[in-house]
């Protein structure tokens, strides 16, 4: 008697109630969430907390280094369950990069519905996480699983970087310009994807950005030029240029149409696959955005769309650009490009993005 076949296991994406950054919990309620929660005096050895919602906290270890913790976990954005683990680690080492860190090591956290997938099927996403560390050149030291409802994987990333060159999301200067390292439209990409949309040109290009590790970073904080750097992640472009301007107390200007875009996303964005994360996010910050006359709905969504293992976005002097494009180059990042400006902030206005066509 032939043993009974085991059933056919469901896509990842059915899964989850978000995908990817998507899953993050949307800025005015994490704030409501934060506002009562009470800390300890802050030791002076912390370099950089939570006071500025930056990419990592960073602690000070001696005169020549720094140690850089973060943490990053979703839900599956795709289906391939080694693809899937391959985004998850790229996207959280990659705060170790925005601070201007070299990974040394991580962590892997992963929540599992044991009883519906495979062991087969985990490990290729633990083989994916394995094979993006070993590409970062550090080892997966250790980690924490659990059987739950919903497949969720990502890492603790830590990393190491000197004192003087940690480069927060917080010290934008006026004067400065602003360069983004990928182009956007990952979130609009993953609702297409969901919807059987996505072609496999898209899906290839998609992939290919999400797997991208942002190692730029060290070098960038190695230019005196460089004030200010952070990744663009689950708030979209408009929320960590918001960040941005509120950690320096200053306007951003963003230029429009020098921000690069994945191939199609704009089409996509305008037939509807839009994230409900790009909504989630409007509704939250977008008090503090101001937006130029007949703005169409479709870049809207893509200036709001939560980007997974997004690119890093610079805040350097005029200057710098030069240097900071040639790293970007330097490291296989051809389509960064120069994408605004910082000016000063207007007495008793706000900080705030303005965005021109």
């Amino acid at each position: 008697m032939n043993a009974p076949e085991r059933p056919a296991e469901p896509r990842l994406t059915s899964l989850s109630h978000g995908g990817g950054c998507g899953c993050k919990i949307a800025p005015v309620v994490l704030s409501e969430i934060l506002k009562g929660t009470t800390a300890m005096p802050l030791p002076p050895e912390l370099l950089v907390g939570i006071a500025t919602a930056d990419d990592a906290a960073v602690w000070k270890l001696n005169d020549e280094q720094a140690l850089v913790a973060t943490t990053d976990f979703f839900m599956p954005i795709v289906d391939d369950p080694y693809e899937f683990g391959r985004i998850a680690a790229t996207n959280a080492i990659s705060d170790v990069y925005a601070m201007g860190g070299r990974p040394i090591m991580a962590l892997a956290l992963v929540g599992m519905p044991i009883a519906v997938l495979s062991t087969e099927t985990i490990a290729r996403v633990l083989q994916g996480g394995a094979d993006v560390c070993r590409a970062a050149g550090i080892p997966i030291a250790g980690g924490h699983t659990i059987d739950s409802v919903e497949a969720i994987y990502g890492l603790v990333a830590m990393g190491l970087v000197h004192p003087d060159r940690v480069r927060r999301n917080a010290d934008a200067r006026p004067g400065d310009r602003l360069v983004l390292g990928k182009p956007l439209g990952v979130g609009v990409m993953s609702a297409a994807l969901k919807k059987g949309e996505l072609g496999d040109a898209g899906y290839a290009a998609m992939i290919a950005t999400t797997t991208k590790l942002n190692t730029p970073g060290p070098d960038l904080a190695a230019l005196p030029g460089v004030h200010a750097i952070t990744d663009v992640t689950g708030f979209g472009l408009a929320g960590h240029a918001l960040e941005m301007a509120r950690g320096a107390a200053c306007e951003l200007q963003l230029d429009w149409p020098a921000v690069p875009l994945l191939d199609g996303v704009r089409r996509l964005a305008a037939q509807g696959f839009v994230t409900g994360a790009s909504g989630r996010n409007w509704a939250g910050y977008g008090q503090d955005v101001v937006l130029p006359d007949g703005f169409a709905s479709e870049d809207r969504a893509l200036l709001t769309d939560p980007q997974t293992s997004g690119g890093l976005l610079v805040s350097c002097a005029a200057e710098a650009v030069p240097e900071v494009m040639a790293v970007f180059a330097r490291h296989g990042f051809a389509q960064a490009a120069e994408v605004g400006r910082v000016l000063p902030r207007a007495e008793h206005v706000a900080p705030r993005l303005v965005v021109r066509a």
